[in-house]
């Protein structure tokens, strides 16, 4: 046996430590929103159309898809007489309107906290400011708040180099918003440079990044320096997901990012004796206790939760769908 073979069999032998964060997984605003779907098809019966990923997970989609939930991009695909469904990112104001135009009924299922930014855009138009909004270009939840207010009103920002390029001059009034599922640390760096060139700069009273990003950025901190490996469930267009895997490198880990247990590589674990484990805010629960299962097939585990914080918030659903 070659010394690279005895060195695998070793750490094949080893009990793997798997330490699991909490908070991870489902926030109130995914929970609020695959429940709307859910009883939009108990309440009306297939099919309820869905305009966009409901949240950016596949299984989550999947399995509202095997219920009778039908997916599409743009509210011209609705036929008339079917209810629809907006996703938790937002939309444009335009949408809801288009659907009322066509006499569709729909259901907002646009996260709370979404939405609060969405009051945000509108308050600092109308008090005379032009918005530099922190985000990713191209992220439904941009897409929709740059159509709460009138075009030109709004300039996108991804990073400090951004900031540096903008062109407004000091004495322009000026306020200051963010995409809910951001880097805290990330953001907190271009804010800076945001208030460092325009002392005015007009921000929100309470950040904008949702307390369940936050929560969960925090609670892979709190693991990932003593892992070797984070594993981070989640969709490669999730924007949160991604997030934990930059925070968990940048503790110094190696982070994959991975959507079932069946995409694990026991090459992963080569060397490897303590193993982090997350879920960004779209996964259920159900996927991680498929990679646990995953894990403990290539080798023996000991589990512990890391939990940095309890989370107890609930949103209520559209009025359309209270008993």
């Amino acid at each position: 046996m070659t010394s690279a073979q005895l060195a695998h069999a070793d750490t094949a032998a080893r009990p793997l430590r798997l330490l699991i964060a909490a908070p991870r997984g489902f926030c109130a605003g995914v929970d609020r929103a695959i429940e709307i779907v859910e009883r939009a098809l108990a309440r009306y019966g297939a099919p309820v159309y869905v305009r966009h990923e409901i949240v950016h997970n596949r299984f989550v989609v999947d399995s509202l898809k095997a219920k009778g939930a039908v997916f599409v991009e743009e509210l011209d695909e609705v036929p008339d007489g079917v209810p629809v469904v907006f996703s938790a990112h937002g939309v444009p104001k335009s949408v809801p309107a288009d659907a009322e135009d066509r006499g569709l009924d729909y259901l907002d299922a646009t996260c709370p906290l979404v939405s609060k930014v969405h009051r945000q855009a509108e308050r600092q138009v109308e008090h005379g400011r032009h918005i530099v909004f922190i985000g990713h270009k191209g992220h439904p939840e941009v897409i929709g708040t740059f159509g709460q207010v009138p075009e030109g009103s709004m300039t996108l920002v991804e990073t400090v180099e951004d900031v540096a390029a903008l062109p407004f001059g000091p004495d322009d009034k000026l306020s200051y918003l963010s995409q809910t599922t951001l880097s805290v640390d990330d953001t907190a760096q271009i804010i800076a440079a945001l208030e460092e060139r325009y002392p005015h700069v007009i921000g929100p009273k309470a950040e904008d990044i949702c307390y369940a990003t936050s929560n969960r950025q925090a609670a892979v901190k709190a693991i990932a320096e003593d892992c070797q490996l984070v594993l981070v469930i989640g969709a490669p267009n999730s924007s949160n997901s991604l997030r934990l895997v930059e925070v968990a490198e940048r503790m110094g880990s190696v982070a994959k990012l991975v959507q079932r247990g069946s995409e694990i590589d026991p090459a992963w674990l080569d060397g490897v004796d303590t193993v982090g484990l997350t879920a960004g805010a779209s996964a259920p629960e159900l996927l991680v206790r498929e990679v646990v299962d995953a894990l403990s097939a290539i080798r023996p585990l000991t589990e512990e939760v890391v939990r940095t914080a309890h989370e107890r918030i609930t949103f209520k659903l559209p009025r359309q769908l209270q008993d």
